[in-house]
């Protein structure tokens, strides 16, 4: 057998232990499969008394993280300490710039870098490979860098985001608002002390940027990714979502379309929408992370599984090493830095759908003749239109609408005409109907 894979580890919080423990507990096993013993050489972490449930006794411990990049030990770092910037860019740099290869599940940083870092692996030669920043456990990254490597990808989307997932599909279970399940998933452990990243869709969209490079040959821009997230939806909404049909989730979706003079364009997009009960994606609850690929030749493909957790990522990382181990290298995005291609971002008010509309508006008369007269006058046609009773907090009352399928900008009119309106309370929701 070949010489071991040695691995520098830096960051031990519950995925960096969990990587431990998995190497420590299939060792027979990932060494049959990756031809070579994985071997743990030296580890980092901010504090070296805390008790991680593994035995760090067996590796050289490095209070400056920095050095693992520099030991002659070591042939493959991976980097658990997350940020997109700081500690774990420098290290990611120092790791590749002396030749060894980059093993991360920081998908901000590989959002904001990964352009650059992918570019120092080919220079060098070496692997950078980031399975765990997308999905958790599940091998999206691998599958569509692999597995639909014959096809020309249509469309990517899908649910990204574990935490927006479980708040939405327990407010379903519940009936409870927004506010009071973002609680107790802080409580259980689903949700951050500060969850903005999460409920504000940024999570979400660093993923998608890597799936759209991956997917299309784009050149990373996740500046460009239009981003929605979860904290107006209300449990009224997800209560009429369920009566028409519907299932509220968080989806994150790109898509390449040709400009007038031939050019790709690139959509990007997270925000909240309504899913046909028949879709793949609408029985996805909890925790769980979900990707569909369309391809030209391979038609829709499912990813689905956990999308966090020590165990699920640990086993992404552990793929990773896998792969190096076999030597196999690879462009990080599929294809080389040099030929990603520099999208311009797509103006989608052309694009056809259907949207469920909730304003929050004075109980008074006159009210929904001012809603559908804006809606007449930017051409936006009614399907169905809900007005529900007096809240007991107050005078205001909700009114909820489907609309007949439409250019998405006659929407963005309507609301334009509707914009400084005394009879609007609150900023109108707007969510986009994924049908089967």
């Amino acid at each position: 057998m070949a010489e071991p894979l040695r691995i520098a580890l830096a960051g031990l919080g519950t995925v960096g232990a969990g990587v431990i423990r998995l190497i420590e507990t299939n060792r027979d096993l990932l060494a049959a499969r990756a031809g070579r013993e994985l071997k743990v050489v030296a580890v980092s972490a901010r504090d070296r008394a805390k008790d991680r449930g593994v035995d760090l006794s067996p590796y050289t411990w490095e209070d400056d993280m920095a050095a693992l990049a520099a030991r002659d030990d070591v042939d493959v770092v991976v980097e658990l300490v997350g940020g997109a910037d700081g500690p774990a860019l420098a290290l990611a740099h120092a790791a590749l710039d002396n030749g060894k290869a980059l093993v991360t599940a920081n998908k901000a940083m590989i959002a904001h870098h990964g352009i650059a870092l992918a570019e120092s692996a080919e220079e060098q030669d070496v692997a950078l490979k980031f399975e765990a920043a997308v999905g958790g456990g599940i091998p999206v990254v691998k599958g569509l860098r692999e597995g639909t490597s014959a096809n020309a990808l249509e469309r990517i989307y899908g649910i990204l985001n574990g935490t927006c997932n479980y708040i939405l599909s327990k407010m379903e279970d519940t009936g409870a608002d927004f506010a009071e399940v973002l609680s107790e998933a802080q409580r259980l452990g689903y949700a951050e002390a500060d969850p903005t990243f999460d409920i504000e869709g940024v999570d979400a969209a660093h993923k998608l940027a890597i799936l759209a490079a991956i997917g299309f040959g784009a050149r990373l821009d996740f500046a460009a990714v239009r981003t929605t997230g979860i904290t107006q939806v209300k449990a009224a909404d997800i209560a009429q979502a369920d009566a028409l049909g519907f299932v509220i989730r968080l989806i994150a979706m790109t898509d390449v379309e040709e400009s007038d003079s031939g050019e790709p364009l690139l959509l990007q997009r997270v925000r909240p929408c309504l899913v046909s009960k028949g879709h793949p994606l609408a029985s996805v609850d909890g925790p769980t992370n979900a990707v569909v690929a369309e391809g030209n030749f391979s038609g829709r493909l499912l990813f689905q599984g956990a999308g966090a957790g020590d165990g699920p990522t640990a086993s992404a990382v552990v793929a990773d090493l896998i792969d190096i181990a076999r030597d196999e290298v690879g462009a990080p995005f599929s294809i080389p830095v040099a030929q990603l291609a520099a999208m311009q971002p797509t103006e989608p008010g052309h694009r056809i759908e259907s949207t469920y509309l909730r304003f929050t508006v004075n109980d008074r008369p006159g009210v929904l003749a001012e809603i559908t007269a804006a809606m007449r006058d930017a051409g936006v046609s009614i399907e169905s239109l809900i007005q529900q009773g007096r809240a007991v907090d107050g005078g205001d009352v909700l009114v909820a609408m489907v609309t007949h399928e439409g250019p998405e900008r006659c929407v963005r009119e309507a609301l334009d005409l509707l914009d400084g309106s005394e009879s609007l309370t609150a900023p109108p929701l707007v969510l986009p109907i994924l049908r089967d």
